[in-house]
């Protein structure tokens, strides 16, 4: 049994702190000392206290800055030092756990997200990926862009490393009510879930929106999630006159899903999205962009489009919302893309093999 084992994340507030918080309950009910080092923000969104682990607050900030990626570095070395393995999730996460974590200490990073940096941040963006990617004892990569990339910077073991979103509960609310409580009531709802951020593409949403604006009754586009684009986009809401609501963070998704007509993922880069997964299982119709990890994750089970092109996006949500033999067969394909998505089970399983290879015996 690994005496040890350290997972450090970056500010989160979507799948890779999911994901984080699975690896620590399956490994803590294992009876694996876990410490999660991370933002204590990290901890109130996804509880990694609560699946059995120890948390131990490091700031690391989802961009860089010199100071606080300082304290950050101290901060987590006092963890990463007690023997095990150290198991970043993310290029800021593990930018910071490769400068401290010692060599004799088996390191592990999984490559949740591609390095979009543009313009004058690419260079840095750049150097910190090939940092991580020489470093890494092991990297797993969830898509295979990501393990293209990182071999390409000299990653010296990379590997799949497909990373599952936790099931789905039940819808616990009549499709209706959440409809009436949206303003969807007598209207098409499309649904997207993530974090407002650029990367997320949601100024593409936006404009798509403003390009079915003129449909009697124009269809309601609501956004689950919360960010740092949110005053940008409520205002580009607002000077568009789209049909578009911020919903902010909220708690219950599958109600969500199951009341939608139409989900959307706009990215400009995925690896496996758990919005994405999601509306797979929900059966809802997805129309998606087709970037990173996404076409291999849907198959045939989602209407792909290019990214950054409203009108692409608004005539793939028009052919949903108008041909009903459309939208079930793309359930019907979907459900079939969700039987082989990667389960919670199969991918600790692939993570806890990593670790037994590294340490030399089982976890």
């Amino acid at each position: 049994m690994a005496e040890h084992v350290v997972l450090v994340v970056a500010t989160t507030t979507g799948g890779t702190g999911a994901h984080v918080r699975s690896l620590a309950r399956r490994l803590a009910g294992r009876g694996v000392e876990v410490t999660v080092c991370g933002p204590r923000s990290a901890e109130d969104s996804f509880g990694f206290v609560a699946a059995g682990a120890r948390f131990a607050p490091v700031e690391i900030a989802s961009g860089p800055r010199p100071y606080a990626d300082a304290r950050a570095a101290l901060a987590l070395r006092e963890q990463v030092g007690r023997g095990g393995v150290v198991h970043a999730h993310g290029l800021r996460a593990g930018l910071i756990a490769a400068g401290v974590t010692p060599r004799r200490t088996p390191y592990v990073v999984t490559w949740h997200n591609a390095a979009i940096s543009r313009g004058l941040l690419r260079p840095a963006a750049a150097g910190a990926e090939r940092i991580v990617a020489l470093r890494a004892d092991v990297s797993l990569c969830v898509s295979p862009d990501l393990e293209a990339r990182v071999r390409s910077l000299g990653g010296r073991d990379v590997r799949p490393g497909p990373v599952a979103g936790p099931p789905l509960p039940a819808a616990g609310r009549p499709a209706a009510e959440v409809r009436a409580e949206l303003g969807a009531a007598d209207r098409s709802l499309v649904l997207s879930v993530g974090r407002l951020h650029p990367q997320k593409g949601y100024r593409t949403l936006v404009a798509a929106a403003a390009c079915l604006a003129t449909r009697r009754p124009a269809p309601l586009f609501v956004v689950a999630g919360d960010g740092p684009q949110r005053a940008e986009l409520a205002a580009e809401i607002t000077r568009c006159a789209a049909p578009v609501r911020l919903l902010g963070w909220r708690t219950d998704l599958a109600d969500l899903f199951a009341a939608a007509d139409v989900v959307v993922s706009t990215s400009l880069w995925e690896g496996s999205p758990l919005a994405v997964q999601e509306a797979l299982r929900a059966g809802r119709p997805l129309v998606a962009t087709a970037v990173g990890g996404v076409p291999a994750l849907v198959g045939d089970g989602a209407e792909l489009v290019p990214p950054e092109d409203p009108a692409a996006l608004a005539a793939a949500v028009a052919r949903v919302l108008d041909d009903p033999d459309h939208a079930v067969s793309l359930v019907a394909r979907g459900r079939v893309a969700a039987g082989r998505l990667p389960t919670e089970d199969s991918t600790f399983a692939r993570v806890t093999a990593v670790y037994a290879e590294l340490l030399g015996h089982s976890v």
